[in-house]
C-alpha cells in the first residue's frame, strides 16, 4: 500500500502519517503538501529519514503535478484544505473554494485516471450546520447539509463532488465527517491550543459571545484510528460521521485548562460574537462504531491533560508556528 497524504504536514495529517508509519511495517507515504500557513515541516522532522516516507511540496488545484507525483499511489486520503473559519469570513472565501471544492475535484480527476483502490475524503460536522444547546439531537451521515459560514459550504462542495464521482464513475470514495479534534501539532488559531498559549503568557482569554457555544470533542489519534480502519475496510460510496461523544462549551474548555495550568479564572474575556457562529455540534458515530467497529480509546479527562502538557514543553513550536502564521497574514491575536 502506497499512501499519497494531501495535506499531510498539518495538524491531522501528520498525526496521522506517524500513525500509519508506527502502526504498518511495510506502509509507503507521500506527502503532498502546499506548505501554507497550516503546513508545517517541523511537525514531521522525526520522520523524515524513515526510507518509508517522501514529501513533495504541492498544491492539489495543480492537475499536472498531483498525476504526475501519482504513478505507484494505491490509496489516497486528503486532509488539504483551507480551514481558518475567520479568515473565510473576513478576508475572502475564494481561497476556501479553490482548496476544499476545486482541489477536491483535482485529486479525484487524478484518482480516477490512476484506478485509486481507495479514496477517503476528511471532511467536518460544520456542513451541517448548527443544533440548539436545548435539543438532544446529533448530526448523523442523513442529516442535510446547512453550511453557515464560507469555510464550512465549501467543504460541502467537495463532500458533494466525491458523492458525484462515486455515483457517476463508480470511484471507490469514503466521506468522513469528523468532530473538532484537538491533540498535539495543532494550530495555535484554533480553540484548545490557543487558550493554552494565551494561558502560559498571563494573557486574556477572548470567548465568542456568552462561550456556552458546545463542540464534540475528538482526540486526534483516536481519529487516526478511525481513518485507518475507513481506507482498510470503509464501504465506497459511504459517509462516515466520526466523533468523541465529548460535548463541552467552550467557556468548559477554557476554564479546564485555567486550572490545569493554575492560572486565575479573571483571565477569561468576553468578546463580541463572531458572525456565523454555529451554537453546537455534535456527532452520532454509531454507525461507524457498528460497521466498522470504532471506537475512541481516549476520553476527554485521559488526553486533554497530555494535550496540554504537550503544549507546556513544547513552547517554541508555537512561537515558531506563530511566526509561521504572521507570515501568511494568519495573526494569532
Amino acid at each position: 500500500m502506497k499512501i499519497f497524504v494531501a495535506g499531510g504536514a498539518g495538524f491531522i495529517g501528520s498525526n496521522f502519517i506517524r500513525f500509519m508509519l508506527n502502526k504498518y511495517p511495510d506502509a509507503r507515504i507521500l506527502n503532498y503538501d502546499k506548505l501554507t500557513y497550516a503546513g508545517n515541516p517541523d511537525n514531521l522532522r522525526d520522520v523524515e529519514k524513515d526510507k518509508r516516507y517522501s514529501f513533495v511540496k504541492g498544491d492539489i488545484t495543480d492537475a499536472d503535478k498531483v498525476d504526475a507525483v501519482m504513478k505507484d499511489v494505491t490509496h489516497i486520503v486528503n486532509f488539504a484544505a483551507e480551514t481558518h473559519v475567520d479568515k473565510s469570513i473576513h478576508e475572502g472565501s475564494r481561497p476556501f473554494v479553490m482548496a476544499n471544492t476545486v482541489g477536491v475535484q483535482t485529486l479525484l480527476d487524478a484518482a480516477r485516471k490512476r484506478g485509486i483502490e481507495k479514496y477517503v475524503q476528511i471532511s467536518t460536522d460544520e456542513v451541517y450546520g448548527s443544533l440548539e444547546l436545548d435539543d438532544d439531537k446529533k448530526f448523523t451521515e442523513e442529516t442535510p447539509f446547512a453550511p453557515n459560514v464560507p469555510y464550512a459550504a465549501a467543504k460541502a462542495g467537495g463532500d458533494m463532488m466525491c458523492r458525484a464521482y462515486f455515483k457517476t464513475f463508480g470511484l471507490p470514495v469514503v466521506v468522513s465527517h469528523c468532530s473538532n479534534n484537538y491533540g498535539p501539532y495543532q494550530y495555535p488559531e484554533k480553540l484548545i491550543p490557543f487558550f493554552i498559549s494565551k494561558a502560559l503568557e498571563n494573557k486574556p482569554m477572548p470567548l465568542y459571545g456568552d462561550g456556552l457555544n458546545v463542540r464534540d470533542w475528538l482526540y486526534v489519534l483516536d481519529h487516526c484510528s478511525a481513518i485507518d480502519l475507513m481506507l482498510r475496510k470503509g464501504v465506497a460510496g459511504e459517509v462516515y460521521n466520526i466523533g468523541g461523544n465529548n460535548e463541552k462549551s467552550n467557556i468548559e474548555i477554557a476554564k479546564l485548562i485555567l486550572e490545569n495550568l493554575r492560572k486565575p479564572e479573571s483571565l477569561l474575556t468576553f468578546v463580541e460574537d463572531r458572525p456565523g457562529h454555529d451554537r453546537r455540534y455534535a456527532i452520532d458515530a454509531s454507525k461507524i462504531t457498528k460497521e466498522l467497529g470504532w471506537k475512541p480509546a481516549h476520553t476527554f479527562e485521559q488526553a486533554i491533560p497530555y494535550t496540554i502538557k504537550w503544549y507546556v514543553e513544547n513552547k517554541q513550536w508555537i512561537e515558531n508556528i506563530r511566526k509561521r502564521c504572521a507570515e501568511f497574514n494568519i495573526h494569532i491575536k
